[in-house]
């Protein structure tokens, strides 16, 4: 399984990504063709040094790489990344890889 993390950075308005995120942006992601799976933190991110600076982490999961890379050129991808800047004031940073469970 692929996996896409998107690390959200604390926001200017907490609350008010929080919502948006919940009732607009998940709606648009999950249309995404390919997504097997659509997690996210809840509550406090944590770092072991302290402070995170990371407001909420997302864990997309796909079949594979390959199945990731072609649903992120779809339109409902690019629908989702374009609608980054209606919420993710603190800015966002995403990463992909193949995951393999040991």
């Amino acid at each position: 399984m692929a996996k896409l993390v998107v690390l959200y950075k604390t926001p200017k308005d907490k609350a008010a990504f929080d919502k948006y995120y919940s009732e607009t942006h998940i709606p648009i992601a999950k249309q995404i063709p390919g997504l097997r799976s659509y997690e996210i933190s809840r509550g406090p991110v944590a770092s072991l040094a302290g402070e995170a600076g990371i407001h909420l982490v997302a864990m997309l999961g796909f079949d594979s790489f390959a199945a990731a890379q072609n649903a992120l050129s779809s339109p409902q991808a690019q629908a989702a990344g374009a609608d980054l800047p209606n919420f993710a004031t603190g800015g966002a940073e995403l990463l992909m890889f193949d995951a393999v469970e040991v």
